[in-house]
Parts: structure tokens; sequence; C-alpha cells
């Protein structure tokens, strides 16, 4: 397929040839995308899925690549970011936010309506799609707790609404990620409260979020899921590993269970030392460190 081809499919829709996707991923590492394409609503996501089936095209969607790792051979076919979709709605108790609506914007819309419930969320900062993909959490809480629907496209090009039951949330865990479904909406239900209370939360999970992890730098957030009766970062802490470079990454001096970007660090130097820590974690301690960063892409050739 030429780029002409897919261009004059879509000529209102912005699309990339061979795009490094390090300018989106929050680690600042990614090897480029075949298509790189910007949906702005749920039609032409739709229409950018029917013809790269049409195409045989493998599809990739992305939210904010805030949890992810992308190889450095990059990805082919089709790769769509949904950002540009990001409307958020309020009605009554309910707020449905487009997939590519900022976790921590719908938060504040949530705040100004003085609805209560997504205050854990505050500061996550991926996408609302990526935020139920993953079944999203902090702080005691998570997206199960508030998400009552979503509304998804299927791979072969059907739109379906799940229902909480259908998106079978688990730990860093929904439906979604067994049926390859694109997520288009979610719908929260939340509870009135006081405006001003719920700010005050919001504001408190920030600042200990800020004291405690590095957000000053790229990162790809938590790299590992949380081991049954164990902390990621006091076993990474315990076995010596904090501070631990990598080509350009490194284990962060503030918060072990982050790997952060300090001298142009290329996915191969994360992937490797998350290897690496693994290795060491599970001779140390015979824990199985899991990793909760998605990770995709090809491996450089």
């Amino acid at each position: 397929m030429m780029m002409e081809e897919i261009t004059a499919a879509f000529p209102a829709i912005e699309i990339l040839r061979n795009e490094p996707l390090a300018h989106y991923t929050h680690t600042k590492t990614g090897g480029p995308a075949d298509y790189l394409a910007f949906p702005t609503n749920i039609q032409e996501t739709k229409s950018l899925l029917a013809y790269a089936n049409q195409e045989n095209l493998p599809v990739t969607v992305v939210g904010n690549a805030s949890n992810l790792i992308v190889r450095d051979g990059g990805i082919r076919g089709l790769v769509m970011i949904l950002t540009k979709m990001a409307n958020i709605t309020v009605t009554g108790n309910t707020v449905t936010a487009e997939a590519g609506a900022a976790m921590i914007k719908t938060t504040q819309v949530a705040q100004a309506h003085a609805l209560t419930g997504t205050e854990f969320a505050a500061g996550i900062p991926g996408s609302v799609g990526g935020a139920v993909f993953m079944n999203a959490g902090a702080y005691g809480g998570e997206i199960s707790e508030v998400v009552t629907s979503a509304e998804v496209l299927t791979p072969e090009g059907e739109i379906r609404t799940l229902n909480a039951q259908e998106l079978d949330f688990g730990y860093r865990h929904s439906s979604v990620q067994d049926y390859h479904d694109i997520i288009l909406t979610a719908t929260f239900t939340l509870k009135p409260g006081d405006g001003v209370a719920i700010q005050a939360t919001m504001d408190d999970l920030n600042a200990r979020r800020a004291a405690k992890q590095p957000l000053d730098l790229p990162s790809c957030g938590s790299v590992f899921k949380r081991p049954t009766g164990h902390y990621t970062g006091q076993l990474i802490q315990e076995a010596g590993l904090q501070g631990l470079k990598w080509g350009g990454a490194q284990v962060s001096t503030k918060h072990a269970g982050f790997i952060v970007n300090i001298d142009h660090a290329t996915a191969t130097d994360y992937l490797e030392l998350i290897h690496h820590i693994q290795e060491v974690i599970w001779k140390e301690d015979q824990v199985h460190l899991e990793t909760e960063v998605r990770i995709i892409g090809e491996e450089p050739k």
C-alpha cells in the first residue's frame, strides 16, 4: 500500500509515514510506525479499521502511551493514537469520556461537577481508554470501581457496549485485552460530593505522588505488577538495584519501581534492564516480577 492511497482515502485525518513512536511515548523511546493515524471521532476510527482490514494491515491502538514500551523495531501496519478523541460529557451523576481523553482531565471534570469517586486517578497520566484497558489503579482505588460501561469497536468493526461484568475487570486486566477490542468511550457512575473536599483529596494525592515518584524524568510509570505478599520497590532496593544504569536507562533513585530515561535511552535499554531486574529478583527472592507496562512492537533488525 502506498502512502498516497491511504491519505487519499482519508484526506481529513492526519496520517504520518514511518513516524518514530519515541515522539509520543512517555519513555521517549520506540521505533517507527509504518502508518500513524490520529482519528478525531468514532466514525473515523471505524473507517480506518475497516480500511486496514480490507488491506490486511495489522492494527495497533495507542492512548496516551504512558504505561507503554514500543520496541526499537517499531510497529508494522497501522497505528492509531486516539488522543484527538477527547470529549467529556456529564449527565447527572455520570461522566462519559472518549478513549483519548486524559484521565487527569476526566477527574478534573468530575470535580468541577462535585462528583466523587475518581479522586484516586487524579494523577494517573494515561488516557481513559488505557485506564480501562488495564484497570488502572492508585492509592487504593481502581477504574473497575467507577466504570459502569464502555463502548468498544470489535476487531471485525462492530460497535458494542460492554457493561462492567462483561469488561471482566481484574488486577491490571480487562476483557478488552483478551478480545482485542478498541475502547471508544467509557462511562463513570459517580456520587454527589463536595467539590472543595474532592479537590483537597486530589491535591493531597498529587502531592504524595510528586514526593515519591520521578515525575521530572521520562518513564513508563510503574514497571512491574505488585507481587502477592511483596512490594516491588522494596524488593528492588534490597537487591541493590536502585540507581543501576543500563545504557541510557536507570532504576529511579527516587522510586525503585520506576525506570527513567536519563540519557537518550532506547527501548532495548529499558527491556534489557527489566529482564536483568527480573533475573536478580528471582535469584534473590524466588519472586517473579510480572511487567505491568505494556510491551509491543518488533525487535530491531
